[in-house]
């Protein structure tokens, strides 16, 4: 059993979906959480939004999971995009993850772990999606750089979820689109939020204390990355 006890960690949105989940199972383990979140504290694309989170927060932490964005759920390709949702989506799930890195990295203890969340999306590409595609491939290079520069006191890990249920795919799991995704994946279902929660605490435990710099694939067996 992974205990957690004694240890803090960082989830941005913490509200609901993946972030509920990891926030929730985190607890479970004895974690202390500090939650960060649009709805609670306002556009995290805007570093003030994390500066201003510093600074109420008081102490260390050994813990940062970075999971929040958006998924624009419209089809639409990129020849016929508007600057503005590109610029949205950019920001929305590339510079607020700069943001909260640059700003909380430096208050993990030693031996700290950093988790981010990607998407199977970076690895395989999503036609008609190609901003949010692009914006979770940027999160994975990310992983990588920051897993050599915070080497060996802080571990950086990504978790790169397939379809998960969460109010984001609403969209495209309406008119019989669930059971298509759902068909598709050789486990022969879609992810709850707790899925993609497991193996971030497995990430942060000290399980995985030889790990760092991974992209951990959690979609069923729909993407298989070598």
């Amino acid at each position: 059993m992974i205990s957690l006890r004694g240890k803090r960690a960082l989830v941005t949105g913490h509200t609901r979906g993946i972030g509920k989940a990891t926030a929730d199972l985190f607890a479970s383990v004895g974690c202390e959480v500090v939650g960060l979140a649009r709805s609670t504290d306002g556009d995290l694309s805007d570093p003030c939004t994390s500066e201003d989170a510093a600074r109420r927060l008081t102490g260390a932490l050994d813990f940062l999971i970075v999971n929040h964005g958006v998924w624009p759920p419209d089809d639409v390709p990129l020849t016929g995009m508007a600057p503005t949702q590109w610029h949205s989506t950019i920001a929305q799930n590339v510079d607020a993850y700069f943001y909260v890195v640059r700003t909380f990295a430096p208050r993990l203890n030693r031996d700290g772990a950093i988790v981010l969340v990607a998407s199977t999306a970076a690895q395989r590409g999503e036609p008609f999606h190609a901003d949010y595609a692009a914006s979770k491939g940027a999160i994975v290079a990310l992983t990588k750089s920051l897993c050599v520069e915070l080497a060996p006191h802080v571990r950086v890990n990504c978790v790169a979820p397939g379809w998960v249920e969460t109010d984001m795919v609403t969209q495209p799991f309406a008119a019989g689109g669930r059971a298509r995704v759902a068909a598709g994946i050789p486990l022969g279902r879609i992810a709850a939020p707790e899925d993609i929660a497991g193996p971030i605490l497995f990430l942060c435990s000290d399980l995985a204390r030889h790990i760092t710099g991974e992209i951990l694939n959690v979609n069923g067996g729909s993407v298989l990355c070598g």
